[in-house]
């Protein structure tokens, strides 16, 4: 009995064209990633815990434009780093290659990550109290942008023979986990529904961006077992992808965060 899979429902990767200006699926799903953030900060900065230390829209508004693009120059760095170093040092000039594509969570993260640090200093929130202002905001984002993946037909899973498995048109003949959608379920619509709840109330400074890291680690590591590993590296120590390797120290340190919030004093659990 030979099974029949799904196949891979193969989109062109570019909505419209106009002259020379093209409209890609992946850069409408950031759009629409960005959107989703505009509008749920602004949601935040009408709750009072947030209002109380500062937030307002303008604010806020200056802080998404910087973090987006941090979002894209530390993903593209990260890419080149953590996946095509040898590519980057036989052709330097490969890191401002964008049309080839080519972006990493984990490198967007340390670019937004550094912006939320020279954004606390210029406008005296706390460090911790402005990631736990933007956790929430990140994960939905992420999903849209998986979703991107998942129309591109890039990113896609292992093999398998799970009745959902499907055939991606670059990816040979064998059927594969949608990985992709998975990713976006996950680290995306469940990491931003757990967050939302998690943050309706005061929680202690550095708790909300702990329960990120901790949640986006968790779902990463795991949905990892699932997803084809780069073929230029494969599977490194331990068997454990790169992803995987990235996002170990986001566990631990989003569990560190955590506790160490929630054990200081009570009076300095704002700070």
């Amino acid at each position: 009995m030979v099974t029949e899979y799904l196949q891979h429902p193969t989109i062109d990767p570019i909505i419209f064209e106009v002259g020379p200006l093209a409209l890609r699926w992946y850069g409408l799903m950031y759009l629409l990633g960005l959107v989703f953030a505009y509008f749920w900060g602004k949601k935040q900065t009408q709750m009072p815990h947030y209002a109380a230390v500062g937030w307002t829209e303008k604010r806020f508004s200056d802080l998404l434009f910087y973090a987006f693009m941090g979002v894209i120059v530390g993903g593209r760095v990260g890419y080149v780093v953590f996946y095509q170093f040898s590519h980057f040092i036989d052709n330097p000039l490969y890191l401002f290659d964008m049309s080839s594509g080519g972006m990493s969570f984990h490198g967007g993260l340390l670019g937004v990550i550094t912006v939320l640090a020279i954004f606390s200093r210029l406008t005296k929130i706390k460090f911790l109290q402005v990631g736990d202002f933007v956790a929430p905001l990140v994960p939905m984002g992420l999903g849209f942008g998986r979703i991107g993946n998942f129309i591109n037909g890039e990113l896609w899973g292992r093999v398998t023979d799970v009745p959902w498995a499907m055939v991606f048109p670059n990816a040979g003949s064998d059927p594969r986990h949608p990985s992709q959608l998975y990713q976006a379920a996950l680290e995306g619509l469940l990491l931003f529904i757990v967050l939302a709840w998690f943050s309706r109330r005061p929680r202690p400074a550095g708790a909300v961006g702990g329960l990120f890291l901790i949640g986006y680690g968790l779902a990463r590591f795991v949905i990892e077992n699932y997803r084809e590993p780069d073929a230029h590296l494969g599977l490194l120590w331990f068997g454990w992808s790169m992803g995987q390797w990235l996002s170990a120290p986001m566990i631990v340190l989003g569990a560190g965060l955590m506790l160490w919030a929630y054990t200081r004093k009570p009076q300095e659990q704002q700070a």
